[in-house]
């Protein structure tokens, strides 16, 4: 069973200006239903997936069922320099109430043809990266079985466990290649920041049969740019449209303290907005999320702010502001 909680105008609050300055005075609260469609407008929809089920599967820590709430209150008091024509929308979340996380996965993906086809630019905020097989799954439906989907994962895991024991938050992309396989179809996923010290070798092996590619962490960062650049332009060539996620235990822990599955050994911000950057100005970055920020765990909201500055630089860049 999962359910909908419709958006809570109390996440987006702070600093007052009476002239939308901040994006708590930007955004409208929306339910999905009633989102619409609005050609002439660009429109950003934040919605939340609510769920950690696929964490506690996946032994890590749960709470970050709890993050799409903390980040939207971080990006509230961020400052808005959107054009007065781009609409940001939050539109709630999906919950997963009693631990059936295959219904939110559902659900979510339902959502996100909702948010589609009503020509909105979905950002999707969780919750554990169990989120990945939901989200895509829904981008699928709305393009049709012919449109090529690149999955761009900033991570220091593949998440390619296998899932003769169960689905949960290791197994999304293992789920997706078995399914595209069984429609005949690649795996086109480009992971960004995998560490050696994250990922056993049968996940080596298991990537290398499905033809994933991958950079590791000790080459990701900004003095390695051009090695970097050149994958991303050819994967990005290849595809017909890009879906990004986020996963907030791929940054080193110096960042994020408040994630499922905590490492000193990770990324940071600057190389994934370098990257985030060149994908967006592709044109085929169609959708995009944050799984794994857990605000339990989190310090000062380190993590939240990190996470809600990941979303604010890509409405903004999403939108031409």
């Amino acid at each position: 069973m999962s359910s909908y909680r419709k958006p809570h105008p109390d996440n987006w609050t702070g600093r007052k200006s009476g002239n939308a300055l901040y994006l708590h005075e930007k955004v409208e609260c929306t339910a999905i239903e009633d989102t619409g469609s609005h050609p002439s407008q660009k429109t950003i929809a934040i919605l939340g997936y609510a769920c950690d089920e696929g964490v506690r599967r996946n032994q890590g820590r749960i709470g970050a069922a709890e993050g799409p709430d903390a980040i939207r209150k971080q990006l509230g008091k961020m400052p808005n320099h959107l054009s007065p024509e781009v609409r940001l929308i939050d539109v709630g979340s999906v919950e997963c109430p009693d631990g059936d996380m295959e219904a939110a996965q559902n659900s979510l993906s339902e959502k996100i043809v909702d948010l589609l086809s009503a020509r909105t630019i979905p950002i999707v905020l969780g919750g554990g990266h169990d989120i990945a097989y939901g989200h895509y799954n829904g981008i699928k439906k709305h393009l049709g079985s012919p449109a090529s989907i690149g999955i761009i994962n900033f991570d220091a895991h593949f998440d390619l466990r296998d899932d003769e024991n169960g689905n949960n938050s290791g197994t999304p992309f293992y789920q997706i290649a078995q399914n595209n396989a069984s429609e005949g179809h690649p795996l086109n996923y480009l992971c960004l920041g995998i560490r050696r010290d994250a990922n056993d070798s049968q996940l080596f092996q298991t990537a290398e049969k499905f033809g994933v590619d991958y950079v590791e962490s000790e080459g990701f960062n900004t003095s390695s740019w051009a090695s970097i650049e050149k994958i991303l332009r050819q994967f990005i060539d290849e595809m017909d449209h890009l879906y990004v996620t986020i996963d907030m235990d791929g940054f080193s822990s110096a960042y994020v303290p408040g994630v499922s599955a905590p490492s000193p050994m990770g990324f940071s911000p600057d190389i994934v907005l370098k990257c985030l950057k060149t994908f967006i100005e592709s044109g085929k970055l169609i959708s995009l999320d944050i799984a794994e920020m857990n605000p339990t765990y989190d310090i000062d909201s380190h993590t939240a702010k990190l996470a809600a500055s990941l979303t604010h630089y890509a409405l903004h860049s999403m939108t031409g502001k």
